[in-house]
């Protein structure tokens, strides 16, 4: 048996689908990093709203 991925839990014993999902999940954040994000055309300017959990457009305070 071959040893656990990295980002599995340290001294677990891994099945080998749950291996074989650590590894698929890895690959998938490498190829998330690897392609830049397109950037933002119609999104509010400033601070991101989102951090704050609030949206403000023209004084009206909108939560989510």
């Amino acid at each position: 048996m071959s040893s656990n991925p990295s980002n599995a839990a340290p001294g677990k014993k891994l099945t080998p689908e749950a291996r074989r999902a650590l590894v698929e999940a890895q690959k998938r954040r490498d190829a998330r990093k690897a392609k830049p994000l397109p950037n933002e055309t119609a999104g509010p300017k400033g601070e991101e709203p989102t951090r704050f959990g609030d949206w403000e457009r023209g004084g009206i305070t909108y939560d989510f």
